[in-house]
């Protein structure tokens, strides 16, 4: 019972850089703008916020790095999509691969580094058997990566101001037209998601392997972007399909420890294979996805065009 408790624990804290990447995505795309540069942000918030925290001494500052850069990069990307009208596929691309690059140049002097990795426990909870070690040994920031899925799930569903984000994701022309300031809100939605995005890379450097390693993100921001179609755009489809992916990440490492007779770099390959036969899945119904899917997504929006 240790080990599934061990397991468990280790799906829920490999699926916890998913969910907050993913829900970012989400509030993105509910306001009609898809950012494929998620891995970039991802990496760069990854190195920002190990840096910070290597060199104060904490990471909590190395958290709000790590969101803060992330969402300068979202709002440069904000600045040439919405206000200039750049292609979103693109230009998230290009912020992708930029990313990429200025990670592993700004990462240079820490490779080697690492950070001391303390225990957590929820006081009360920790000792029950099996439940307390799978459940409430986690670092905090897993605990708010379930709250905002809440609050994100709560605010789109329950508050006028989540009606006009949808609406601006359906159709923007009406909401421009009532009187909402499309760009100032998709604005938002983007910065938003980019201090989500940052958070989930500096998750990975401080709390998930605190350590920088070029390239760590491995491929988690494309995952998070198919997830918010595997959830069709719905914050709790987000918390269990990260949790889904985390779980598949896990039996791959678990499968290499006892010795599996399969090759490593097959069950390296896993999330992804999972990641693209979920996909392949949803796609075969396309009635499905665009019942579900924000109708103005990816396309530019222009004031009294």
């Amino acid at each position: 019972m240790e080990a599934y408790a061990a397991l468990l624990a280790a799906a829920i804290n490999a699926g916890t850089p998913l969910m907050l990447a993913a829900l970012g995505l989400l509030v993105n795309e509910k306001a009609g703008v898809v950012n494929l540069g998620a891995e970039g942000m991802m990496l760069v918030s990854a190195i920002v916020g190990f840096a910070v925290a290597v060199n104060t001494g904490s990471v909590g500052l190395g958290f709000a790095a790590g969101a803060a850069a992330s969402m300068v990069l979202s709002g440069f990307f904000a600045w040439l999509v919405v206000w200039l009208g750049t292609n979103q596929y693109a230009t998230g691309l290009a912020l992708a691969l930029f990313g990429g690059g200025a990670s592993t140049y700004m990462g240079i002097s820490y490779v080697g580094a690492t950070l001391d990795n303390p225990k957590f426990a929820v006081p009360g909870l920790e000792g029950i058997p099996f439940i307390g070690e799978a459940l409430f040994r986690h670092h905090p920031m897993v605990y708010a990566a379930m709250l905002l899925c809440a609050a994100i799930a709560w605010f789109l569903y329950r508050t006028r101001a989540g009606l006009v984000l949808r609406a601006v994701g359906e159709s923007p022309q009406s909401a421009h037209a009532i009187g909402y300031n499309v760009r100032l809100i998709r604005l938002y939605a983007i910065l938003f998601g980019g201090a989500c995005c940052g958070l989930a890379g500096a998750f990975l450097s401080l709390v998930y392997t605190p350590l920088w390693v070029e390239g760590m993100v491995a491929g988690r921001g494309w995952i998070a972007l198919a997830l918010t179609t595997f959830a069709t755009w719905r914050p709790a489809r987000v918390l269990g399909g990260a949790y889904l992916f985390g779980g598949v990440t896990i039996l791959a490492f678990h499968a290499q420890a006892v010795g599996l007779p399969v090759p490593s770099q097959l069950l390296s390959m896993l999330p992804y294979l999972a990641a693209i036969l979920v996909l392949t899945l949803i796609s075969s119904n396309a009635n499905y996805i665009k019942l579900n899917m924000p109708a103005s997504l990816g396309k530019h929006f222009k004031p009294g065009a």
